[in-house]
């Protein structure tokens, strides 16, 4: 059967390549950081969720070797048959701490967290009620529960309302949505979220994948930036940005919540316990952070440095408060072709077109690290300057 998939499949991708939508895998020769090497040459490295600068680090290779010395390579079970061990507790209280609930879960990946809550709390007397430009893993994860499916327009507070207002009759409602969004960096607007759930009696779900870590005064995340802690009733989150960068993820809610979780989340009772290395790192890394605020300060001050830089260059730069910087282009070929002339001048960056964003908003999407220095900056804006002169994009 195969010989009917295979012209199929033939035919996809060379449409892809043609209008600018294929993916292709760079193969990096080093450590994750500022710099990374790819074909034998040195690139400035501005696409990563690596925020904090950490992933990479001699540091986080020897908590990580330290774990594994400690704690074995790995479980080889489930949590509930003889995979847990104290470093995971520690972990889920740390992460709680962190983030102002009662309790955490962990979870191999934030994708399977989100599969894991919506899958297990939501049934057909249901209603989630999603953003429309929620990540993918909400998407799938929500299409995963027997829920009424709602959705309402980007950031769009009147249309949520609305959505609430239809779904009166339900059982239990909940508002889904990211704390930050991957592609633009703009920040849910979590206090009227908040604000519109406790008038309707409804649930709020906060996807904090680009934000743990980052956001809010001690690095709690969207809830904290936004002045709601305590008032989300669910947090997923990953250790695979900000907080050390190799994986792993938790859901952080209400103490009868997480034990539910622990005794009905099929992505929870079925895979194998989080890792040791990832488990022992993450525990390192939020203790770490506590004491040395100085590196999101740092993350912070060149935040603002790069974007005072490229609008005084001539580009167009939001004002989204996050180190996700997006450079619109609209055209998917343009993005495509500006991106490799940056990579061919030392800066590593990627297009993102269709279906990662929606037709006609392809961007380059730039993060910004803790780890770069001013003059990285400097040399990333210059080369920017000098590519978009030549696609026309600045004069």
């Amino acid at each position: 059967m195969y010989t009917n998939l295979k012209p199929i499949l033939e035919a996809e991708l060379a449409a892809a390549k043609e209008n600018g939508t294929y993916k292709i895998e760079r193969v990096l020769e080093s450590a994750q950081g500022r710099e990374i090497t790819v074909g034998g040459k040195r690139y400035l490295n501005f696409s990563t969720n690596n925020y904090l600068g950490l992933s990479g680090s001699a540091l986080l290779q020897k908590a990580s070797e330290e774990a594994v010395a400690t704690w074995g390579f790995g479980l080889a079970s489930v949590r509930f048959i003889c995979g847990t061990q104290t470093v995971h507790k520690d972990l889920e209280r740390a992460v709680a701490d962190l983030v102002g609930t009662e309790d955490a879960v962990l979870y191999s990946s934030c994708f399977m967290a989100n599969a894991g809550l919506f899958q297990t709390f939501f049934g057909d007397q249901d209603a989630i009620i999603s953003d429309e430009l929620n990540h993918a893993s909400i998407i799938d994860a929500v299409r995963l529960s027997k829920a009424e499916r709602h959705v309402y327009k980007h950031l769009d507070m009147s249309d949520l309302e609305e959505k609430l207002k239809a779904t009166a009759g339900k059982r239990l409602r909940v508002i889904a949505t990211d704390g930050v969004y991957s592609m633009d960096g703009d920040i849910a607007p979590l206090k009227e979220i908040c604000d519109l759930a406790d008038k309707y009696d409804a649930l709020v779900m906060v996807d904090d994948a680009h934000a743990t870590g980052v956001m809010g005064d001690t690095g709690g995340g969207t809830p904290e930036a936004c002045g709601v802690v305590g008032r989300v009733d669910f947090i997923t989150g990953t250790f695979g940005k900000a907080l050390g960068g190799a994986g792993g993820a938790f859901t952080a809610t209400r103490k009868e919540a997480a034990e539910y979780l622990r005794n009905r989340s099929r992505a929870y009772l079925f895979s194998n316990s989080l890792d040791t290395a990832v488990t022992g790192t993450s525990l390192f890394v939020i203790k770490y952070l506590k004491s040395h605020p100085e590196i999101r300060e740092r993350l912070w001050a060149n935040i603002r440095l790069f974007r005072e830089l490229m609008r005084k260059n001539g580009f167009t730069v939001s004002d989204a408060q996050h180190p996700i910087i997006p450079i619109m282009l609209g055209d998917e070929k343009k993005a495509l072709e500006m991106a490799k002339a940056l990579f061919d001048k030392g800066i590593y960056v990627i297009s993102f077109a269709f279906p990662v964003v929606p037709k006609g908003k392809a961007r380059i999407r730039v993060q910004v690290s803790a780890a770069h220095t001013q003059e990285d900056i400097e040399t990333a804006v210059e080369k920017f300057t000098m590519v978009g002169r030549k696609f026309g994009v600045v004069s």
